[in-house]
């Protein structure tokens, strides 16, 4: 059996840690300068789209589904973790430069989304004596209506959520251009955890 290429973890490893990075800064960077469930000004407003940042506590999945579950959304995103190093290194999916890139940042969305659920930041809610295990959001798009009254209020996200995105897009991609027989040995892997987390 050959090896996989040499470049492979490196990839993975830095893409993951500028992924991860760059979530984390900007969540404390958001957080520090509008403070806990507070925005500014919107900076694209017309009648069909708006933008702003605007800091929000989940502690539930995508959506806001699943409040107060943080703990179950956190065990799962270690699971997603494990998984994806199991598929790149001892199944050798790693042999695709493609799903090398598309898996880290995944994997950074994830652990960006699980250092949050885990309470590591120092965000502390009156009456509470430890950080809330929450995931930081501060992404906050409006498309029709009114700001009171928006045809659609998208829900709050982060960088992490977009990583999670991006890279399920990438696999999707993916997914139409592989040979059938890989096509089946993606199906047949672990699932993947995207659930915002």
């Amino acid at each position: 059996m050959e090896k996989l290429p040499r470049n492979r973890v490196a990839i993975f490893g830095t893409l993951s840690a500028a992924c991860l990075t760059l979530d984390l800064y900007s969540k404390s960077l958001a957080f520090e300068t509008y403070g806990v469930r507070y925005g500014g000004f919107w900076l694209i407003d017309s009648s069909w789209i708006r933008f702003r940042f605007f800091t929000s506590l989940n502690e539930g999945a995508l959506w806001g589904m699943g409040q107060g579950f943080a703990w179950v959304f956190a065990l799962l995103s270690v699971g997603a973790f494990c998984g994806i190093v199991y598929w790149l290194f001892v199944a050798r999916a790693a042999e695709s430069l493609w799903l090398t890139i598309c898996l880290a940042v995944v994997s950074g969305g994830t652990l960006g989304n699980l250092y949050d659920r885990l309470g590591w930041h120092d965000i502390m809610l009156p009456g509470r004596t430890e950080p809330i295990k929450a995931v930081r959001d501060f992404f906050h798009f409006q498309f029709g209506g009114t700001p009171e009254h928006p045809a659609l209020d998208w829900a709050i996200f982060n960088v992490a959520d977009i990583c999670l995105v991006t890279g399920a897009i990438m696999l999707m991609i993916q997914s139409f251009f592989a040979p059938p027989e890989a096509v089946s040995a993606t199906a047949s892997a672990a699932p993947l955890n995207h659930d915002g987390a």
